[in-house]
């Protein structure tokens, strides 16, 4: 067992698990965020994207134990005194979406691009997002949504 101490969504954390426990895990079954899915296991498809210490992850593949002291924002923690964060608004007036499984990953993931490049390409966008899998949208409506949350982030 081991004690793992984060700051999740801007609340501090400590809870003891055994040392192989996945941040996945960590976050859906010790503090019951849901939001985080985990759809491969093997950091495929990347509904499981969180951001730690401000980067995107594949929180499958990552040990939380190998995390201590980082900051960690899921999906959950995008929004803000009741109002959805700019590029969740964006998925849903651009219909970025449809089952809905890929969709907190590929907010988190899309968040992170924006960081790092104010006004991406369709194609860069295409290209950054190639670790998030959906299988409904056929993603463009996704770039759409990218693009529509560049203009207000």
């Amino acid at each position: 067992m081991k004690k793992v101490s984060l700051e999740v969504n801007g609340k501090k954390v400590s809870k003891e698990v055994p040392d192989h426990t996945v941040l996945s895990v960590f976050l859906r079954e010790v503090l019951n965020l849901t939001g985080t899915h985990v759809g491969c296991d093997t950091s495929q498809c990347g509904a499981c994207v969180v951001h730690v210490d401000g980067k995107s992850i594949k929180s499958c593949t990552a040990l939380a134990a190998d995390i201590e002291g980082s900051k960690v924002t899921t999906i959950e923690g995008l929004v803000s005194n009741g109002k959805m964060h700019p590029m969740q608004e964006a998925f849903k007036k651009q219909h970025g979406l449809q089952c809905g499984f890929c969709t907190p990953g590929m907010v988190m993931s899309a968040i992170d691009l924006l960081n790092h490049k104010k006004n991406p390409s369709d194609k860069e966008i295409r290209d950054w997002l190639e670790g998030n899998i959906c299988r409904c949208t056929g993603y463009q409506n996704i770039v759409a949504a990218v693009k529509e949350a560049a203009s207000k982030m």
